[in-house]
């Protein structure tokens, strides 16, 4: 388990920030002490940037395919083969 700040400096925003993916189900952490602070499963900040790479691989395979469907890359779709 770690601290929110140890997350927030890994991952480079801001401590709100990384309480805001707690609450939103993105990362796993739980309040613990007296007074209560968060602590964050080190696991789930590792699965959240694992899922973080893959929707940014998922992206560039949209934008390329979307890219290579151009009329400039493929042609105008006919040819008139000399009529």
């Amino acid at each position: 388990m770690i601290t929110p700040s140890q997350v927030a400096e890994s991952l480079s925003i801001d401590v709100d920030e990384v309480i805001a993916l707690i609450m939103e189900g993105r990362l796993r952490g739980a309040r613990v002490g007296s007074p209560p602070q968060w602590r964050i499963d080190e696991a789930s900040v590792v699965e959240y940037l694992d899922e973080q790479i893959e929707e940014a691989r998922q992206i560039a395979l949209w934008n390329q395919s979307n890219a290579a469907s151009f009329p400039e890359v493929w042609g105008a779709g006919f040819t008139s083969h000399g009529v």
